[in-house]
């Protein structure tokens, strides 16, 4: 996939900022297998369907982390209403995404991504050194996908302030662009589509 070139808001100092991703509004789900806090895989086709919000954070249990998770926990009945996933995903444990989950009261599933292979097929991985060594750690990334998963919104880096309320508009667009017929459907659909109605003319 080659590289775009796109501004970004720089949600902490509020400029016009040039950065390159490989992983950009517009793309759809890349394929991947993971396991979640339960142990149980999950796919991208287990995500298909409905809006969903897909999130990267560091760390369990740190205090950005929690702050962000709590939001989505505190308002979980508003995205209910409009049929909306949330997952988390970060390089911890099984084990330490239950005790998260349970300390905190989360209602939403954590994926396990200790290899950081979600993280590198989503582009959010990023370098920083760390005790003088260069590690690479997901970068704090929000994107909200639509019923067909079709990537339609992203925050990068994540601004933990006023973040569920931009989360929240940016799932209400997607649900009302789908009503009024306005999402593109993968190419794959069309021609589905397309089949069925010719079948449906050589029937009658």
């Amino acid at each position: 996939m080659l590289l775009s070139m796109i501004f970004v808001i720089n949600p902490f100092k509020h400029k016009e900022v040039i950065m390159k991703y490989r992983v950009n509004v517009g793309d759809g789900l890349p394929q991947f297998k993971i396991k979640d806090q339960e142990g149980f895989e999950v796919t991208e086709e287990d995500l298909i369907g409905s809006p969903l919000v897909l999130y990267f954070y560091p760390k369990d249990d740190t205090p950005g982390c929690t702050k962000e998770a709590c939001e989505f926990r505190d308002r979980m009945d508003d995205l209910d209403k409009l049929n909306t996933l949330v997952v988390g995903v970060s390089p911890d444990t099984a084990e330490s995404h239950q005790k998260f989950i349970s300390k905190h009261k989360l209602n939403f599933t954590l994926l396990c991504d200790d290899n950081l292979d979600l993280a590198q097929k989503f582009d959010t991985l990023r370098e920083k050194v760390e005790n003088g060594q260069t590690i690479k750690t997901p970068e704090r990334t929000t994107f909200v996908i639509d019923m067909d998963g079709i990537i339609r919104w992203i925050e990068r880096p994540v601004n933990i302030e006023g973040h569920f309320d931009r989360v929240y508009q940016a799932v209400q667009k997607v649900v009302e662009d789908f009503e009024e017929g306005d999402i593109d459907f993968p190419i794959e659909i069309i021609k589905k589509i397309e089949k069925e109605s010719l079948e449906k003319k050589h029937d009658s």
